[in-house]
């Protein structure tokens, strides 16, 4: 019964995904979320596949958390998907032909109502025209035309619109707003050439479209200026030289244009080397310092005549509580010029954050208050793990404290510690929310605004690929795979380090 009850919760789950996932018109995803399903029933309501019901979990979720977004990242690489190209081709046709609507002169003006159907969500759900038309009548009125409203179906209220209308839920003035972008490429087809369109939160026009398109020739004409538009990177570019185009374009195949270009953009490539230096060490000096104190703190609290030990370890682990967000910003008050803690208490007026080399080292003080507690918590698991019997038979052979540390406990700890410092490295070397939030990657020099003194590869990356030119999902998506790369190549040989200890276990 308990299985029964539990995979059809995960089926209502599935279910609940897949419509959300027909709305946004995602086939693939309600294919994969259907296959998982299947999959779910078959191995769990059956006594067969044993292993495989303890499997399946970690398989569902090594897919939809690893593999799935790797597998996105690196097919995005591969296109222009970013902001202006994020829709089809016939998608970005309609949304120009929608958008060059003009109103006609003299036409009465519908009272407006948006609304989307009942169910549906108000953010993203399809919208609808809730009309009433100029002689009185009601109808409603979607990307598929018009229809009229049976006495019964709706409600007016006193200002003339429709206040309510069977199978639709009607928007309030803040979702309206927040679907401003939708609305403004919203039409409701009358007849050819003909479309009703928004004006405001009451009101709608009939309007006649300004832009036809021409399916053999593939290109756009816009009527009022006589002016001819063909494709060009992804984009409807005018053909009379002028370089004009329409903002909609489309999401398109571009090939290793995006790799080309981190290559050869002279932004990235001019600040990568200096850049890159300063990543590796960020990352290993992190990783370094977090160690050394969180192993010391550890050893010290390793002591079975301590007393206190565990409100000691409760204390130290209370930076790891703390959300990082928060506890980066904290820092980066403390280290204000003017007002900050840091300088309140020494009396110094040192700029922490202003001078390149001090906001260097404030970034590596501010990871150490972050990362030590984290060392501390493994170093502390795996010290309790070694035999005790193994540093008494090195203490009766002769060995001091130290030549115990040294020979007999740090090799035994690394064999359970190493992987993880391996995993540390990767992290800080992506340290991105850090860096953002105490620094923003700066101080900036006057002379080149887009590296800063703090910067890592993805900070920088982030600037370059959302900037002010936009989002370019496609940039940072390749810029994304060399970073991975950078990093695979750097820790491949610390895994086979580690690989070697554990010929000591």
């Amino acid at each position: 019964m308990v299985a029964w009850v539990l995979v059809l919760v995960a089926v209502l789950i599935g279910a609940q995904a897949i419509r959300h996932l027909v709305e946004a018109g995602s086939w693939l995803g309600v294919t994969l979320v259907a296959a998982a399903l299947l999959a779910v029933v078959a191995v769990y309501l059956t006594r067969r596949r044993v292993p495989m019901k303890y499997l399946l979990p970690g398989v569902l979720l090594l897919l939809a958390l690893q593999i799935w977004p790797v597998a996105y990242t690196v097919s995005t690489a591969f296109t222009n998907l970013g902001d202006g190209h994020r829709v089809s081709q016939e998608e970005a046709i309609d949304l120009i032909i929608a958008s060059s609507v003009r109103e006609v002169p003299g036409q009465a003006r519908y009272r407006l109502t948006v609304a989307v159907p009942e169910g549906a969500d108000p953010l993203v759900g399809e919208l609808a025209y809730l009309l009433r038309a100029p002689d009185g009548g009601l109808q409603v009125g979607d990307p598929d035309g018009l229809a009229d409203l049976l006495p019964g179906e709706a409600a007016v209220d006193d200002t003339g619109r429709i206040a309510t209308a069977e199978g639709y839920r009607v928007l309030t003035a803040q979702e309206v707003n927040a679907r401003s972008q939708d609305l403004s490429e919203f039409v409701v087809p009358v007849s050819e050439g003909v479309s009703i369109k928004q004006a405001g939160l009451s009101e709608a026009y009939q309007g006649r479209t300004t832009v036809v398109y021409d399916a053999a020739t593939d290109t756009l004409t816009d009527t009022e200026t006589g002016t001819e538009y063909a494709v060009q990177g992804a984009r409807y570019v005018a053909t009379d030289g002028s370089g004009a185009s329409f903002p909609q374009g489309w999401k398109d195949n571009v090939g290793l244009a995006n790799f080309d270009r981190v290559a050869s953009d002279s932004a990235l490539r001019g600040g990568f080397v200096g850049i890159l230096i300063w990543n590796i060490f960020f990352a290993v000096a992190s990783v370094l310092t977090t160690f050394a104190l969180g192993l010391l703190l550890a050893l010290l609290l390793n002591d079975t005549r301590l007393r206190g030990q565990r409100l000691y370890r409760s204390l130290l682990i209370l930076p790891y509580a703390l959300p990082g967000f928060v506890t980066a910003l904290v820092w980066a008050s403390m280290y204000n010029q003017e007002f900050g803690l840091i300088n309140n208490l020494t009396g110094l007026g040192t700029n922490w954050l202003g001078d390149p080399h001090l906001a260097k080292v404030a970034v590596l003080v501010t990871n150490l208050w972050l990362g030590f507690p984290y060392m501390f918590l493994v170093c502390t698991g795996a010290l309790q793990s070694i035999p005790t019997d193994v540093r008494e038979a090195a203490l009766i052979d002769g060995a001091s404290p130290w030549r115990t540390l040294r020979s007999v406990t740090l090799p035994l700890l690394l064999v359970s510690v190493g992987p993880l410092l391996i995993a540390s490295f990767a992290f800080n070397f992506n340290n991105f929310g850090l860096i953002y939030l105490l620094t923003g990657g700066g101080p900036f020099s006057s002379a080149d605004s887009s590296q800063g003194g703090t910067d890592l590869l993805i900070t920088y990356a982030f600037r370059l690929a959302f900037g002010s030119r936009g989002a370019d999902f496609g940039f940072a998506s390749a810029i994304s795979i060399f970073i991975f790369a950078i990093v695979a190549l750097l820790s491949a040989g610390a895994f086979r380090k580690t690989a070697a200890l554990e010929e000591i276990h």
